[in-house]
């Protein structure tokens, strides 16, 4: 076969690729067509508005509250000099460990009437119940609250990254007109890092719609556990569908608010001189007051509840790490695994395919099979359950017909179908790590390769995998973290009587067993912290390079 041909199998072999991940996606577009009988009309009645409004004001308060966070401990750490920066540039993106429903799990194990801080003002205090008041972090601020702290990351890294690659020479010009750090900061730097601040604001809102542990442990109605009610309380797959379409809207709607806010505006630096920033010098209370300010989200949102996790988990060892807890640890990390492994050679495929014959076509089904990574894990698991057991149920009547042999299901409720969900909603992370590999290649080593008589593959195989060794295994490792933190796509299509670490911990906590959920949560947050680690050493070489 000649070499253009092999392209263009190819390039069909990307396309198929695509449009297959993009069937969940797909199937809950065309069930928003679907009569769903008067389960919508009473959706509509009674607790849509309550969706609604729910969704809108927690995504107003992770808004606020990584937008205060997450940007102005980029400005601190990236524009003055105190005691400490150096930790807190690479620290303060340790949250990113601890996933939302976890922490939520600890906090109200914390501050609820009988955990320790109200426990322990009531004994200094001599208060008794209905003495005093207390916050109660059961709520919709709490639960907004919850989400900031593990998401202002997402702004923090982007708003850095944007404030470090600003031009000296406009920051000087600033200076030199006698604007002092608040108003260059206002009306200079931070008009210029807008489309970085809007990118990371966006991706923290799209974990907020996702998000099903924290707000329904809390007691909130948002879509998320909307769906999940009507999915299993009124049994009505077209309704949770076209609630789950809905929830996409809000998806669709924040991606589009995000280009739109680039689109008429220019960002480009107006000089050429990139040299070290100079930074300004803080003393004294302004010292005080930028360590205070950096410290406090890192407490709040790694350290404090970690302690607490790991308090609970020594207290509880004796009986703790049973057969049980090793069972979770071996479903756990086999999922993640299989999920890793097969999401990385299909982001090797689709991203070779892509550099191999980078149509416009191909380059659209490389678009289209990264968008899961937008979508909720409840919207990719109802989009998921519905195709797999209609197939299910169409060839078992097929063979019960033809046979008289009952097939069961073969991929409802099975790994297959939970596996599928996981590729579908995490592709793109190992997608996009490796597409940024490729595009360090230059096309000059693919042209030597195809002068020596070396195929695609062989190209792909001596020459690119080689070089692409550190991103796959980053590819790898942080869809594998991924996986093992998903909760509402596992809640949904995991085999019968077969739990995770997630799970687990979502079921005690439930139960209000929250010191039970210490082995399994600690464990999520340590697998979170390999791919921290791996963005801090990023962040220190890349000081290190400027500094030199």
């Amino acid at each position: 076969m000649s070499t253009n041909g092999r392209r263009v199998w190819w390039s069909a072999g990307v396309v198929f690729s695509a449009l297959v991940l993009a069937i969940p996606v797909l199937v809950i577009v065309g069930f928003v067509f679907v009569p769903s009988g008067d389960v919508w009309r009473h959706l509509a009645d009674t607790v849509l508005g309550d969706y609604i409004r729910n969704t809108l004001l927690l995504m107003l308060g992770v808004a606020f509250g990584t937008l205060i966070g997450g940007v102005g401990t980029a400005w601190l750490t990236s524009m003055c000099r105190f005691p400490g920066r150096g930790f807190f540039e690479w620290a303060l993106i340790l949250p990113m460990a601890m996933p939302a429903y976890i922490i939520a799990y600890t906090y109200t194990g914390m501050l609820d009437f009988a955990g320790p801080v109200q426990t322990t003002l009531r004994e200094w205090m001599g208060w008794r119940f209905g003495d005093y008041w207390f916050p109660e972090i059961r709520s919709l601020e709490g639960a907004a609250l919850m989400l900031a702290l593990v998401l202002y990351p997402y702004v923090y890294l982007l708003s850095r990254a944007a404030f470090l690659s600003q031009s000296l020479c406009v920051l000087d010009v600033s200076r030199t007109l006698g604007n002092g750090p608040w108003r260059t900061f206002f009306f200079v730097a931070l008009p210029l890092a807008r489309p970085a601040i809007v990118a990371g604001l966006t991706l923290a809102l799209m974990e907020t719609l996702a998000d099903y542990g924290t707000v329904q442990y809390f007691g909130v109605q948002t879509f998320t556990t909307g769906i999940f009610r009507t999915w299993f309380g009124l049994n009505n797959a077209a309704a949770a569908a076209q609630l789950a379409a809905m929830l996409l809207g809000f998806v669709l709607v924040l991606i589009a608010l995000e280009r739109i806010s680039r689109r008429n505006a220019r960002y480009h630096d107006t000089s050429q001189r990139h040299q070290a920033i100079r930074r300004y010098h803080l003393t004294g209370w302004r010292a005080f007051g930028a360590v205070t300010f950096c410290a406090l989200p890192l407490l709040l949102g790694f350290l404090i509840p970690a302690g607490q996790l790991t308090h609970w988990a020594v207290t509880i060892a004796d009986t703790a790490y049973d057969a049980t807890y090793w069972r979770l640890v071996r479903n756990s990390l086999e999922l993640a695994a299989i999920a890793a492994i097969i999401a990385l050679l299909l982001a090797v495929f689709l991203g070779y395919g892509k550099r191999l014959h980078p149509t416009r076509t191909v380059t659209s089904a490389v678009k289209v099979a990264g968008l899961g990574y937008a979508v909720p894990g409840t919207v990719i698991a109802i989009g998921v359950i519905i195709p797999f057991a209609w197939f299910d149920n169409t060839l078992d009547a097929w063979m019960r017909a033809t046979f008289g042999i009952s097939t069961g299901l073969l991929l409802s409720g099975t790994i297959a179908a939970l596996i599928f969900a996981y590729l579908t909603r995490f592709l793109a992370v190992a997608l996009q790590t490796v597409e940024a590999g490729l595009v360090r290649i230059r096309p000059s080593m693919d042209e030597a390769g195809r002068s020596m008589g070396h195929r695609p593959m062989q190209i792909l195989g001596r020459i690119h995998i080689p070089i692409l060794r550190g991103s796959l295994l980053t590819a790898m490792l942080l869809v594998f973290v991924d996986v093992l933190k998903e909760l509402p796509a596992t809640l949904i299509l995991r085999p019968f009587n077969y739990n995770t670490l997630a799970v687990r911990a979502y079921e005690l906590a439930s139960d209000e067993r929250l010191a039970d959920t210490a082995p399994a949560a600690l464990t999520i947050v340590l697998a979170g912290l390999l791919p921290v680690i791996l963005l801090s050493r990023s962040i220190t070489k890349s000081r290190n390079a400027d500094s030199t």
